[in-house]
């Protein structure tokens, strides 16, 4: 079984940054394209970033140029470096699988991150 454990999300101002942290367990990692998703409250759920297993990146207009997603295959690691956060930027951040057969069955408990002065 798939688990997905993120971290590092916490209270920033705006303009400040943030690096999200998610250890992945129970697949073959490296052949995976994985993702950052986000959900505020009241809205559905966004893929915000994504990197394949080549390292190839994609991101949502919303944060690109200001968020960076990388991926340490080895470690069973993805990162979302956010820089430039804005108050919209608010919500529970996942990480998962994207694209192809899409998520995962299974989700984290994610990370909350909170934009705010």
């Amino acid at each position: 079984q798939v688990q997905l454990v993120e971290s590092g999300g916490g209270l920033v101002q705006p303009g400040g940054s943030l690096r999200l942290s998610c250890v992945v367990s129970g697949s073959i990692f490296s052949i995976n394209t994985m993702g950052w998703y986000r959900q505020a409250p009241g809205k559905q759920r966004e893929l915000v970033a994504v990197i394949t297993s080549g390292g190839s990146t994609n991101y949502a207009d919303s944060v690109k140029g200001r968020f960076t997603i990388s991926r340490d295959n080895p470690n069973h690691t993805i990162w979302l470096q956010m820089n430039s956060l804005k108050p919209e930027d608010a919500a529970v951040y996942y990480c998962n699988r994207a694209w192809g057969s899409g998520p995962f069955g299974s989700w984290g408990q994610g990370t909350q991150v909170t934009v705010s002065s």
